[in-house]
C-alpha cells in the first residue's frame, strides 16, 4: 500500500496503442436496509499500459445515501494481478479483488466520488472488469431502495465513454452555477500556445485519450491557451490558417465529447502584438476583431460549455500608468463582448471571460474590471485573474523557502479581494492559471516538496470557501503526458482532496538525524487544519502510541527508540518513510533521513559557470546567501543577500557540485564574496570566492 504511484522503470516503453479505456459498469441492486437508498457508478480506466504491466485508476461515485466505510469488489477476467495500490488497501484471492477504504477516505456522500489506483501485471490480454459491487451492492449507475431488487442488467463497455455526465447534457444556465460546475480546471499549457506550433515547446501532440484521462482524474474543465500570431494571413483579413483552425476545433470537440467545459483565448498574442494597441489603435483593433470574428463564427453553434476568454495576461507598452492601461483594456473588452454577442447563435448567451490588467489580483485592477462589468451589464460575463503565490516563495528568493504567514496571507488577501469585488455581486471568478512560478520537474529542489504540499492544500481550501474556480497551469510539470500519469501522485492527491476537505500538514515532512553520535527523540508541529490525529504508520505496520510516538496538543514526537529503529544502519540519505493519518484528508508522509554535514573543496574557474565541489552526504540545499566584505548583498537582486534558487545557483546531487551561474556573476563586483549555504538539516557552511574579471577562485571558509 502506498499513497503515491511509484516511479516507473527507466527502460519501459510508452503507451501501447489502445491502452486507455474507460468502463462504465452496469449491474443491479440487492436487498439491504429498508431505510437506505443504494446505487453507485464505477469508472475503471487503464491510464498506462506496457508489456506485462499497467496502471489503472478507479472512480467510485455513490448515488445513494451517504456511506461511512466501503469496499469495492470485482473479478479480473484475464488473470490480472494487483502489484501495488494507493488510496485503498487492495487484497486478492485468485481473480477476486477487494479494495477497502483508507481512514482518510472512508466517507462517501451522496453523489460524491472517491478515487484510488493501482499498478498491476497481465499476460495475454488485459480485459477490463465488467462489474463491480460497492459494499455488496452491484453498481448500476442508478439508485433505488435496497428492499426492491431489480433484474440484472448486462454490463456496458465503452472505450470512449466519459466518466459520468453525458457530453450532451445541458449545462446549468446561471453563470455562477456554470462556473461552479467548471471546478476544477486544467490548462493544456505550452501546447497550442507554443511558438511556432503544438510540439515546439516539448509537449507531445494532444490526443483524445489525454483529454479522457484528465476528465477521469476529476477535472471538469480545460483551458486551451492558443497563440494565433503564426497561424493567420496578412491584413486586412488576417485569415486564420484552416489547418490550424481545424486542429483547434478538433481538440475543442474532443474535450466537449469528454464532458469537459472548454475555454479558448488569444494567448501569447497579448505580448506579441496586442500590447502595441496604445500606439497602433487601428492596426491592433482591426487584427483583434478579425481573429475574434472568425472564432465567433466558427464556434457560434457549439455547446454553451465552450467559453471564450478575450486576452491572456493583457499588458500594454506606451501607457503612462496602470490606470491608463486599465482604460485601454476596457476598450478591447468592450469590443470583444460586442462582437461575440452580435455573431448570434449560442454566442448570444455564451460565457465570456474578461481579465484584469496582467490578470492581477490587486484591488485597483479588480475595481477597473468591475467598472467594465457595470457598463456592459451582461449577465453572462465572468472575471478572471491568475495566481502564482507570494513571489519570494514562488521562486525561492530572499529566503522564501517555507510556506509561512506571508504566503498564507497572500492567498487569503487575493482570494478575499476576488470574492468581495466580484463573487459577492454574483459575478463568478475563474483563477485561469495557478501554481508556483518555479515549480518545474526539470529544476528540482527550488521549492521543497512539503512546503509545496502546504501551498497546494491551502489554495484548494481558500478557493473553495470563496467559491472561486481554479485552473491548474500545467505545461508538463504535473501530468507526464506520454504515459498519462502524474509525475508526483502525492501532489495530485493533495490537490484533489483540497476540493472537498482539508488535510493536515506539519512543520516539515523531513526529520534529519545525524549519522554519528547519540540518537534523540524528534518532534514536529502538526498543522491539523480542523482534523484530528488518528495514527502513525511505517509501511504496513502501525506504530504504537507511547512506545513509538507521543502526541501533546499539536506536537508529534517520535521516541528515541522509534528513531533508532527507523534510521537502521544510518546510511546517509533516506532511511524510512512514515505516514501520519488523520480524521480526513490525505496522510502526511515524513522522510527520516541520516546525514553528515556537507563539505566543500577548493576550486578555480570562470564566470561562465563556476562549480563548487560539494559532498552533500544525505543533506539537501535550501538556499544561498552572498555578501561582500562589508556585509552588503552581492549578486543579482542586491536588495537581499539570499539569491534566487536555480537562477543564481544550482545543486547537482549526482555530480556532487553546486553551480554558480553566469547570471549570478554578471552582477558581482571584483573582489571577495562570502557565500553561506543553508541546508534543510539546519546545517550552514561558508565558502569564500574571489572574482577578478572573468576568473574565479574559491575555497571553504
Amino acid at each position: 500500500m502506498s499513497s503515491q504511484n511509484p516511479r516507473r522503470t527507466a527502460g519501459r516503453a510508452g503507451l501501447i496503442a489502445g491502452g486507455v479505456a474507460a468502463l462504465l459498469v452496469a449491474g443491479t441492486i440487492v436487498t439491504g436496509n429498508a431505510q437506505a437508498a443504494a446505487g453507485c457508478r464505477v469508472t475503471y480506466a487503464v491510464s498506462s499500459q506496457w508489456p506485462g504491466g499497467f496502471t489503472a485508476n478507479v472512480n467510485v461515485t455513490n448515488l445513494g445515501d451517504p456511506i461511512n466505510g466501503w469496499n469495492l469488489a470485482w473479478t479480473f477476467p484475464s488473470g490480472q494481478r494487483v502489484t501495488q495500490a494507493w488510496n485503498a488497501t487492495v487484497t486478492s484471492s485468485g481473480n477476486q479483488v477487494t479494495a477497502t477504504n483508507m481512514s482518510y477516505n472512508a466517507t462517501i456522500g451522496t453523489n460524491s466520488t472517491v478515487s484510488f489506483g493501482f499498478n498491476g501485471s497481465w499476460t495475454g490480454t488485459n480485459t477490463a472488469p465488467s462489474s463491480f459491487t460497492l459494499n455488496g451492492v452491484a453498481c448500476t449507475g442508478n439508485v433505488g431502495p435496497t428492499t426492491t431488487p431489480t433484474p440484472s442488467v448486462s454490463p456496458t463497455v465503452s472505450p470512449t465513454a466519459s466518466p459520468s455526465v453525458s457530453p450532451t447534457a445541458t449545462p446549468p444556465g446561471d453563470r455562477m452555477e456554470m462556473v461552479a460546475a467548471m471546478q476544477p480546471g486544467w490548462n493544456l499549457g505550452n501546447t497550442l500556445d507554443a511558438i511556432p506550433d503544438e510540439t515546439a515547446w516539448g509537449n507531445p501532440l494532444t490526443t483524445r485519450e489525454m483529454l479522457r484521462h484528465i476528465r477521469s482524474q476529476g477535472y471538469r474543465s480545460i483551458r486551451l491557451p492558443i497563440t494565433w500570431s503564426n497561424h493567420h494571413g496578412p491584413a486586412p483579413d488576417y485569415t486564420i490558417d484552416p489547418t490550424w483552425l481545424n486542429r483547434v476545433r478538433e481538440i475543442v470537440d474532443w474535450s466537449l465529447a469528454e464532458d469537459l467545459y472548454v475555454m479558448i483565448n488569444l494567448h501569447h498574442d497579448s505580448w506579441q502584438w496586442i500590447n502595441t494597441y496604445p500606439t497602433d489603435r487601428a492596426g491592433v483593433m482591426n487584427r483583434y476583431k478579425a481573429l475574434w470574428s472568425q472564432l465567433a463564427t466558427t464556434f457560434r453553434n457549439h455547446s454553451a460549455k465552450l467559453v471564450f476568454e478575450s486576452i491572456n495576461e493583457p499588458q500594454f507598452a506606451g501607457t503612462s500608468s496602470d490606470a491608463e492601461s486599465d482604460r485601454v483594456l476596457h476598450e478591447l473588452n468592450l469590443e470583444f463582448v460586442r462582437l461575440v454577442r452580435q455573431s448570434g447563435g449560442n454566442n448570444a448567451t455564451r460565457l465570456l471571460v474578461l481579465p484584469t490588467l496582467h490578470t492581477s489580483g490587486e484591488q485597483a485592477r479588480m475595481d477597473a474590471l468591475l467598472a467594465t462589468f457595470d457598463e456592459l451589464d451582461d449577465p453572462h460575463l465572468v472575471a478572471t485573474i491568475h495566481f502564482y503565490g507570494w513571489w519570494p516563495f514562488s521562486v525561492n528568493i530572499a529566503g522564501g523557502t517555507r510556506y509561512d504567514s506571508n504566503v498564507e496571507q497572500d492567498i487569503i488577501g487575493t482570494f478575499d479581494r476576488a470574492y468581495n469585488t466580484f463573487v459577492s455581486r454574483d459575478i463568478p471568478v475563474i483563477i485561469g492559471e495557478w501554481a508556483l512560478l518555479s515549480y518545474d520537474y526539470t529544476r528540482p529542489g527550488i521549492i521543497q516538496r512539503g512546503e509545496l504540499l502546504k501551498f497546494f492544500e491551502a489554495v484548494g481550501y481558500h478557493a473553495r470557501t470563496r467559491k472561486l474556480t481554479t485552473m491548474l497551469w500545467d505545461a508538463g510539470s504535473f501530468l507526464h503526458r506520454p504515459e498519462l500519469r502524474w509525475r508526483d501522485q502525492g501532489i495530485y492527491e493533495m490537490m484533489r482532496a483540497s476540493l472537498t476537505t482539508r488535510s493536515a500538514t506539519a512543520s516539515s515532512d523531513q526529520i534529519y538525524v545525524p549519522r554519528t553520535g547519540g540518537i534523540t527523540s524528534r518532534s514536529l508541529t502538526l498543522n491539523l487544519n480542523g482534523t484530528s490525529f488518528r495514527s502513525l504508520w511505517h509501511g504496513s505496520t502501525q506504530l504504537t502510541s507511547g512506545a513509538d510516538y507521543t502526541i501533546s496538543g499539536s506536537t508529534l514526537t517520535l521516541t528515541q527508540a522509534a528513531v533508532t529503529r527507523l534510521v537502521g544502519n544510518r546510511a546517509t540519505g533516506l532511511n524510512a518513510t512514515i505516514e501520519a493519518r488523520f480524521s480526513q484528508g490525505v496522510p502526511w508522509r515524513i522522510s527520516v533521513i541520516s546525514y553528515d554535514p556537507p563539505t566543500q573543496a577548493t576550486a578555480t574557474g570562470t564566470t561562465s559557470g563556476f562549480t563548487i565541489p560539494t559532498q552533500f552526504r544525505g543533506d539537501q540545499l535550501a538556499t544561498m546567501e552572498a555578501k561582500y566584505a562589508d556585509g552588503s548583498p552581492a549578486g543579482p537582486a542586491n536588495w537581499t543577500p539570499y539569491k534566487e534558487f536555480w537562477s543564481s545557483f544550482r545543486p547537482d546531487y549526482s555530480a556532487n557540485t553546486i553551480l554558480l551561474t553566469p547570471e549570478f556573476f554578471a552582477e558581482v563586483n571584483d573582489g571577495p564574496v562570502t557565500l553561506t549555504f543553508h541546508f534543510w538539516s539546519g546545517t550552514q557552511i561558508t565558502y569564500r570566492l574571489t572574482k577578478s574579471g572573468s576568473s574565479v577562485t574559491g575555497s571553504p571558509a
